[in-house]
């Protein structure tokens, strides 16, 4: 409970008053014993009010607050959150409404002002913006109740827990691929091929064509259309695409809004996408984490969401990353040849680890190895030299990028294909490497 603003200005003209009568006797000026005995009757019939005040808002109810907000949220996208309110007062109420935002969530429109009638309810909002992924929960709702008088503001924290999800919002980064990917597969050719007769997944019933198995026909569907009816089946083409997600230190860095490791979620996202789209079943193993986690691969279009489910909480640690031990787990549990698409950012000191790492990985599975690059050391490496210390920063970041370059010839000698891309192409480049593999035939 705190004074508002009109008991304190109540309190600063009496108080006023009283420093001028007190400077007045102090000067020997005559002052009316009527004028003392009125002001310190208004300060007293000040206190008593505001006492009487104070005990009447503490019996006052908190009015009834439910707050409505989305089971789950875009990062970096603005949402809104609406908060429904009412009271039993006869007279209509201003309350003030602070909503207690966890970290990581960024707010507008907060505190809000709103006036409450009787008998009805209110419906007020404000704007949410995710900042990180994650779950959250929201425990507390704050209210500044006014006194009866208005001489008083007392503060009610009603507790209201809600939670919520923050995914990935690959779809924002994306939206224009996703919505042309149709578009996008045919001009670059990449089909699932039919065949008739011998194939072992269904895909559609059709006219009984010449050349066709008396095998194919479907008995039930001739009777009811009264014509010969064919079941079609396609290839079993499906490949299995495991994403190895490297959630260590090397992926900290941050490029614009997103990190290094939000960008690569977001990529490993949309080619998941597009894979599932062409009948692949995806599936993905985390390493370098505080908790290791895996999706076993798994076609159809419900893969998709299971994979943002298990990933919308993950984030990069100060851990290193051990490919040997990641590769191990992965090999352990993945039995079926696989297009294995290790996402990490390579640098020189990785060469031997991650280079016996990725031999093992090769001799049962097909193989991409993806480097995220940093923009800072291009960036420096563009800077002119005047100083000794620019030189330093200069020489040391030739070193680093040479370094980094060496270890990606290493691997290419040893026919691992390698990846380098800047984290906001990285979607692109990566879905393209796979179309064109599934064109070429590669991935079979």
């Amino acid at each position: 409970m705190k004074p508002s603003r009109l008991l304190l200005i109540w309190l600063a003209i009496l108080l006023a008053i009283s420093i001028v009568l007190g400077a007045l006797q102090a000067l020997d000026v005559e002052v009316p014993s009527s004028l003392l005995s009125i002001n310190w009757g208004l300060l007293l019939a000040l206190f008593a009010l505001s006492l009487l005040d104070a005990l009447r808002l503490r019996r006052l109810p908190s009015p009834r607050v439910q707050r409505q907000m989305p089971g789950s949220l875009a990062l970096g996208r603005w949402s809104e959150v609406r908060l429904e309110v009412e009271h039993d007062f006869d007279q209509p109420l201003t309350i003030q409404i602070f909503d207690h935002v966890p970290d990581g969530l960024s707010f507008e429109n907060l505190p809000l002002d709103t006036e409450l009638q009787p008998g009805q309810r209110s419906l007020i909002g404000y704007r949410l913006r995710p900042l990180k992924r994650g779950h959250f929960t929201f425990d507390t709702c704050e209210l500044n109740l006014p006194s009866p008088f208005g001489l008083w503001s007392g503060k009610r924290l009603l507790h209201l827990t809600d939670h919520t999800r923050v995914y990935p919002d690959f779809a924002r980064l994306y939206g224009g691929q996703l919505l042309a990917v149709d578009n996008w597969l045919s001009q670059l050719g990449v089909r699932q091929r039919q065949r008739r007769g011998q194939g072992m997944e269904f895909h559609q019933l059709r006219e009984f064509r010449e050349g066709d198995s008396l095998r194919q026909i479907d008995w039930k569907a001739t009777a009811r259309h009264r014509t010969p009816i064919a079941r079609e089946y396609e290839d079993e083409r499906d490949q299995q695409i495991i994403f190895m997600l490297d959630c260590g230190r090397q992926m900290r860095s941050q490029d614009g809004e997103l990190s290094h490791f939000d960008h690569a979620l977001n990529a490993c996202l949309l080619l998941s996408y597009v894979a599932l789209r062409q009948g692949d079943a995806v599936g993905l193993s985390t390493f370098a984490g505080d908790q290791p986690r895996y999706v076993a691969p798994v076609k159809g279009a419900g893969q998709l969401n299971v994979l943002l489910n298990g990933i919308y909480d993950l984030d990069s640690t100060q851990r290193p990353a051990d490919y040997p031990a990641a590769v191990n787990q992965l090999l352990a549990r993945q039995k079926r040849r696989a297009l294995v698409v290790l996402v990490t950012n390579v640098q020189g000191e990785d060469d031997g680890e991650l280079l016996s790492a990725v031999k093992q990985l090769i001799q049962k599975n097909q193989v991409l190895v993806v480097s995220l690059q940093e923009k800072t050391p291009d960036l420096l490496r563009h800077e002119p030299v005047q100083t000794f210390h620019e030189a330093l920063s200069y020489c040391g970041t030739l070193d680093y990028l040479n370094a980094r370059a060496a270890t990606h010839e290493r691997l290419s000698a040893h026919g691992l294909p390698v990846l380098d891309s800047h984290s906001e192409e990285l979607g692109t480049k990566l879905v393209t490497r796979y179309l064109d593999w599934k064109r070429s035939g590669v991935l079979q």
